[in-house]
C-alpha cells in the first residue's frame, strides 16, 4: 500500500525562546531597524494612482506566501493545503512555481534543512532558514522570496542565518537569493553568494543586532508611552 504523502498549511509566525523560556527575535524582526526607502515611494506612487495599498498588500502577499509554501512543499515531497487561498490567489502561486521548477530542474538539489526553526544561545536570536543542502555539490543557503526586487537586507538575513547555522555545526559555502514574481511582471531572479559576501554581510547584521538591543534598552527604560 502506499503512504499517503503528508498534508500541510502554511505556518504562522514563528515564536523563538531560549533555553528558559525567554521569548528571542528573530533574524528578520532584526533586520527591520534598518529603513527602507523604496518602500516609501512605492506607497506614494501607487497613492497617486488612487490604488488602496492595503488590499493590493494583502493579496499581493497571500500570493508570496503560497508560493513561498508551494516551493518548500516541494522539497517535503508534502501535499499543499490551499483551503484558505482563493483560486486567483493559487493560479498566480502556481505560475511562480513554474518558474522556481524550471531553474531547479537545472540543477541538483539535496535539502539538508527545509523551514527548520533554530535558535542561536550565543547570539539569542532565532531564524527558520528557508534551505539549507547541497547544491551542485556545495553546501548552500536559499532564502527564497516573492517580489519585484531584491534588496541588500537578504544578505543581512543569509549572513545571520549562517551564524546560527555555524554555532549548530553546519558549514555554509555559499548562498543564493532565488526570488519568484507573484504576477508575470515580476519575472524570475537568482542573487549568487560567496563565502566572502556572507561574512561582509555578517557585519552589517551584528551591526544591526547591536542597534536593535540598543533600541529595546531605550524603550524599556526610557520610553514608557
Amino acid at each position: 500500500m502506499t503512504e499517503m504523502a503528508e498534508k500541510l498549511k502554511p505556518t504562522g509566525h514563528t515564536i523563538y525562546k531560549d533555553t528558559e523560556s525567554k521569548r528571542l527575535p528573530g533574524v528578520t524582526t532584526i533586520i527591520d531597524v534598518l529603513a527602507k526607502p523604496q518602500l516609501i515611494t512605492w506607497a506614494n506612487r501607487m497613492g497617486l494612482a488612487g490604488v488602496d495599498t492595503t488590499k493590493y498588500v494583502d493579496n499581493l502577499a497571500d500570493i508570496g506566501t503560497l508560493a513561498h509554501f508551494l516551493i518548500l512543499c516541494q522539497f517535503r515531497g508534502a501535499v499543499p493545503d490551499l483551503s484558505d487561498f482563493t483560486e486567483n490567489q493559487i493560479m498566480a502561486a502556481s505560475n511562480a512555481l513554474v518558474s522556481f521548477t524550471s531553474w531547479k530542474e537545472h540543477h541538483e538539489l539535496e535539502p539538508i534543512l527545509v523551514e527548520q526553526p533554530l535558535v542561536s544561545q550565543k547570539l539569542r536570536i532565532g531564524a527558520t532558514p528557508d534551505f539549507f543542502g547541497v547544491l551542485d555539490g556545495i553546501a548552500t543557503l536559499i532564502d527564497f522570496k516573492t517580489g519585484r526586487a531584491l534588496y541588500v537586507e537578504v544578505l543581512l538575513q543569509l549572513a545571520g542565518y549562517e551564524l546560527i547555522l555555524e554555532e549548530h555545526e553546519w558549514t555554509v559555502e555559499q548562498a543564493r537569493a532565488v526570488r519568484v514574481g507573484r504576477e508575470a511582471g515580476e519575472g524570475f531572479e537568482v542573487i549568487e553568494f560567496s563565502k566572502e559576501d556572507l561574512l561582509a554581510g555578517r557585519g552589517a547584521f551584528l551591526s544591526c543586532l547591536a542597534l536593535y538591543r540598543q533600541m529595546q534598552a531605550i524603550r524599556k527604560n526610557h520610553w514608557k508611552r
